[in-house]
Formats: C-alpha cells, structure tokens, sequence
C-alpha cells in the first residue's frame, strides 16, 4: 500500500505528527511530491522520535526546504488559482532540470529520442514511461520535477521501437541503465517487454543491463513472493542469454539495511547471480556523518553488495537546505573510508553529478591563499579528461562545481566542451 498526502492524513500514522506538522505537511506537497510506501511506515521510521529520524526526513517534505519567502507566498495564496500560480512560480524557482540534463538527449537527423539521454559514449539511460514514479518520494530527489505538474517536459518513453532503433545503430553502447523515477516501480509483464529488446541478437554488443532502483529500500517486496520469483527468473534466463545485470540500489542511510524483508530480498536477487552495487547523496540531516556511511558500507560488503558511489547533492529542488560544503563532503568520505576494510574501497566519492561529468572531490592541499580542491573526472563528456587531476581554489562554502574557481587550463578546456556540446553519431540515416 502506497499513501499520498490525503491517505496519509487519515490513516493511523498521522496521529503521531502534531496539527501544525501536518497542516505544515499539506502545503508542502503542494510544492514536493510526496508519496510514502506502508513498508516505510511500519518498519523504517521511528515515530516516537520522528523529528529526528533520518527516514522520515528521507521522505517527509519539512518547511525548512522552503526559504522564507517562499513559504510566505505559499501561505498567503487564498483562492485556488493563486495557489496553482505560486505553485508553479516556486517550482520554477528550485531549478527542475539541473545541469543540462536536456542536452543529453540525443538525435540523429530529424529524429528526437525522447526517453533517452545519452552523455558518455559506452552507457545509455532509458526512462520508461511507465517507471516515472517511485515507491517513496525522497525529499531531495533530483528528479522531483518528474512527478510534478510543472511543465509538458518530462524524461520518458513507452515506445520500445525508440529504444531499440537507438541502440541498433549505437554499437559503441556496451551499458544500458533503466532509470526514473524507479524501474521497478512497474510490473513484470510491462518491465520483461524492455528487457527483452536489449536481449534481441542485433544488440548483442550491449553486454549490461543496469536497473536503478530504490526498490530495495522503500519496497524490499517487489523481489518476494511470487512476483519476486518470477522476476528473479528472467534475471536468471537473461543471464544465460550473455546479459549481465547489475541492480543500482540507493540506499541513503544503514537503517534502509536492517529489516528482515530487505536482507531476504539481497539475498535472493544475488542467488539470481546479478549484481547489487550500492549508492547514495551525502544529505544534510540525513547521512552527513562519517559513522553512517561507515557502517553502510560495511553492512553493504556483509550483505554480498558492492558499495559504488557517494554522490554530491545536485543543485535543484530544496538543495540549500539538503546541501554538504564540498570541503565536509571530502572530509566525511575520507574518514569513513579510512574506518573500513579493503572490501568496502570500491566506493568512489564525494562526486558530483555535473554538466562535463562525474567530478570527484579527490584531496584538498596547500595552506592558506595556496590551498586547493583536487578534483578529477571519473565520467566525462570528453573521455581524454577522465583521471586526470586538475584544482580549483578552496572555498569552504561552495556546494558546486560552478561555484569554484577551476584553474585556467581546465577551464578552457570546459568552455570548449560547452561550445562543442552537440551529441554526433554515426548511425546510419535510414533510422532517423
């Protein structure tokens, strides 16, 4: 059972959040999308000590993700087409589609491929229609404007011929992720059908599939029962079709690991013989200490998963309010990876989700006016960037790449991706 705000307000749980809470709440997700799974409910949050609770404040909105003037428009808003206005005004406000998201989609000839983005060369991500929602709305999901009425743009596609006719002439594609919103939000029989192109022989060259999901955390009983046995058997017989898969799981926080329903779904997915790598943002309020992301990691590694990324909040939705300094993000990975075993040092961070790639806050040298940010991009745009360090000037308060000052060279060297930024292909003109 899935609970929006109305059902929330009349169910059992609401009599645990005082009046001013919940009538807080209701204005709130006029702004924020909010749904919550009965999962999540009973057995993640802790409602004696909600306040404090890091899986509420994972998937409850609070006032505090609106400045001031924000939440004074909102409540002075009395008829209902002043309220849909400001709505809107402040939604536009959280900037919806971050870091050029729409210049990833690509096109060959006349044709758009709407559903697709495609921003580094071996990896493909396809947002299928029906996988635009989630089981939890996470409070700083970077793709809230996908759940909201906020324009006619939104990244999807039901269209199984555009995923195919893209891939068919892309055969420097080795990984496709199927992306949201959740993948798995949608059932067998509409999820097996996107499957089952990628197995098609003419895409023999895309080798993995990945699947990016908090399914495991918000509703560990998708992969239970019979559905789950079913689902766990296509994995398996795609497998043998040469197919790897690799679930990409967001946990956010060790409490997401520590339910029965959740181990017994791992161990299932991996006696499937597929994948689980583990990820997640670095939230404020949420998991911004070096003993959660320590202990994440290594319940991660004695569960059988691969912890894979700490990512950097994104710039968008309440990000002021969610955000880390770059410097405490560094700070906080380097001493919880320094507190793990060598199993756990596959994960890669802090990173930063950005225009050109993924950048990594790598070190911090130097003293005063001479002290720096190392950074380097895992992911890049122009994959001649890719693992070589470069420095921009230490700030302790910047949050972002834009925010630093980037030394001159690379600079440069972005200002001409950004001119150059038109995705080129080599597919044949009779698909377009």
């Amino acid at each position: 059972m899935f609970f929006s705000f109305k059902k929330f307000s009349n169910s059992k749980y609401a009599k645990y959040l005082p009046k001013r809470d919940l009538d807080n709440l209701k204005y709130l997700t006029g702004i924020f999308p909010f749904k919550v799974s009965e999962y999540v409910l009973d057995e993640l949050i802790d409602w004696q000590n909600y306040k404090n609770d890091p899986i509420y404040r994972l998937t409850f909105p609070t006032k505090k993700m609106l400045s001031l003037k924000n939440w004074k428009l909102l409540k002075e808003a009395n008829t209902e087409k002043d309220k849909r206005f400001v709505v809107r005004q402040i939604r536009r406000t959280l900037n919806p589609h971050p870091d050029g998201q729409k210049d990833n989609i690509p096109k060959i000839g006349n044709r758009t491929f709407e559903g697709i983005q495609h921003k580094y060369r071996e990896t493909v991500l396809f947002f299928p229609a029906h996988g635009q929602t989630c089981h939890s709305y996470c409070t700083y999901c970077f793709r809230w404007a996908q759940f909201v009425n906020l324009d006619d743009y939104k990244f999807k596609s039901n269209d199984y011929q555009v995923l195919f006719d893209y891939l068919v002439c892309n055969r420097q594609v080795t990984d496709i992720l199927f992306t949201g919103g959740d993948p798995m939000w949608m059932n067998n029989e509409r999820l097996f059908k996107y499957l089952d192109i990628i197995a098609m022989p003419e895409l023999n060259h895309v080798k993995n599939i990945r699947i990016g999901t908090k399914s495991l955390a918000f509703f560990p009983e998708r992969y239970l029962g019979e559905q789950g046995t079913e689902l766990l058997q296509k994995f398996e017989s795609l497998k043998k079709q040469g197919k790897n898969i690799t679930i990409m799981a967001h946990f956010s926080h060790f409490k997401e690991l520590g339910t029965k329903k959740v181990q017994q779904a791992v161990q299932r997915i991996l006696n499937a013989g597929v994948m689980i790598r583990t990820q997640a943002p670095l939230i404020r309020g949420i998991n911004d200490s070096p003993d959660v992301w320590r202990e994440m990691w290594k319940k991660s590694v004695f569960m059988g998963m691969v912890p894979y990324y700490m990512f950097v909040e994104r710039d968008t939705g309440a990000h002021e309010y969610f955000s880390v300094p770059l410097s405490d993000a560094y700070n906080i990975f380097t001493e919880a990876y320094s507190r793990v075993t060598g199993l756990a040092k596959t994960v890669r961070g802090p990173s930063m989700s950005a225009w050109p790639g993924k950048v990594m806050v790598d070190g911090i040298i130097g003293s005063g006016v001479n002290k720096k940010f190392v950074l380097k991009f895992i992911q890049c745009r122009n994959s001649d960037l890719i693992n070589k360090p470069f420095y921009a000037k230490y700030d302790n308060q910047a949050t972002w790449l834009d925010e630093l000052e980037i030394e001159p060279e690379m600079n440069r060297f972005l200002i001409e991706m950004a001119e150059n930024s038109d995705l080129e292909d080599d597919c044949m003109n009779d698909v377009a």
